[in-house]
């Protein structure tokens, strides 16, 4: 189902936060007395409320991962339902030491979206890796994740790098220049528009240098498979995805002081078969009055903000999006029933 059915909404309050630039943002967050932290992240909380404020309203799946968001994924990858997890490391368990030998051992490993660190302890016992950085944008969480890291592998030197991924990064000076590997396991990348992802993976090509210096890419995707499998892994039985969808709400509170009531709003997943691609929706339960700092917006009952797209590539699909990107070369990977596929491209 195509995402076009969006019920009319009234937008309210003095401002027209849509053009709205970062500094007049951040005049009327202080006038209005909003949490310090709101104030410093004015940036981002201009970029949330011109989402809220679209004709489609729409929040970035980015700010899913407060604290508690990133527990609540973390449950979500242990469910009987989320195959994605489990069929990704069935690939390393079976095709790991082809995967070492590809990559090459020693080196740097970059991971994005680092998380709890799971996946890179395995790699990296894997790789042997001298050094390794985690890239997360909930640095808390990143942080005890790393001081964990380093207590399994105290031979590693490893870094927290607390940034925005989808914004330009800036590794530590120090870092070495040779046989760099970016890590974007868990299919991530198909949580952006194509053109978006395309953008994203021309970004991790430029952080591993000339190709005299010997990097790569290891990269997951998730494969086109049944729908019923699909809708069960983004609407879970225990309800889990749903109180993940919903918590985006309250981090949103936190970031722009606004009031939603997560409680208020249920958790819709569909999938879009023309763009190949799972969509979550919130559906508002019931009319009603959501303001922050300088405005609000009015949602009816019914109306949805789309938190996240999921497309699912064929292995074909993506080899050209690296393509565009400037990788040359790749090889790949994939489960016995073909859900998914761990990619090594290179320049």
């Amino acid at each position: 189902m195509a995402w076009n059915s969006h019920l009319p909404s009234r937008v309210t309050g003095s401002l027209d936060a849509l053009h709205w630039s970062t500094e007049s943002l951040a005049a009327v967050l202080d006038a209005a007395g909003a949490p310090p932290r709101t104030r410093l992240l004015t940036t981002e909380a201009h970029e949330i409320i011109q989402g809220l404020m679209a004709a489609r309203p729409e929040i970035s799946p980015k700010y899913f991962y407060d604290e508690r968001g990133s527990g609540l994924f973390e449950e979500i990858t242990r469910l009987p339902e989320y195959y994605v997890t489990r069929v990704e490391r069935s690939i390393f368990q079976r095709h790991g030491e082809a995967i070492a030998q590809a990559v090459g051992t020693g080196g740097v490993v970059i991971e994005l979206g680092a998380g709890n660190c799971e996946k890179a302890r395995s790699l990296c016992l894997r790789l042997q890796p001298s050094e390794f950085v985690g890239i997360d944008i909930s640095f808390d969480h990143l942080q005890e994740a790393m001081r964990g890291l380093e207590a399994d592998l105290p031979w590693l030197h490893a870094r927290a790098l607390a940034a925005d991924i989808t914004q330009p990064i800036r590794l530590p000076d120090d870092l070495p220049q040779q046989r760099r590997l970016v890590f974007y396991p868990g299919s991530s990348i198909g949580n952006f528009e194509p053109a978006h992802a395309v953008q994203l993976l021309t970004q991790m090509r430029d952080m591993l240098g000339a190709p005299e210096d010997g990097g790569g890419l290891l990269i997951g995707i998730d494969l086109p498979k049944p729908v019923h499998v699909l809708q069960a892994a983004y609407d879970d039985a225990a309800g889990v995805t749903a109180a993940f969808n919903r918590n985006v709400l309250a981090h949103v509170n936190r970031l722009v002081g606004s009031d939603f009531v997560p409680d208020h709003w249920k958790h819709r997943a569909i999938f879009n078969s023309e763009l190949s691609r799972i969509e979550m929706h919130l559906v508002a339960l019931s009319n009603q009055q959501v303001r922050w700092p300088g405005g609000g917006r009015e949602f009816l009952m019914g109306e949805r903000i789309h938190t996240e797209n999921s497309y699912k590539y064929s292995k074909e699909a993506f080899a050209a999006m690296l393509k565009q990107a400037g990788f040359s070369h790749l090889r790949s990977w994939t489960d016995e029933q073909g859900w998914f596929a761990v990619i090594h491209a290179w320049q």
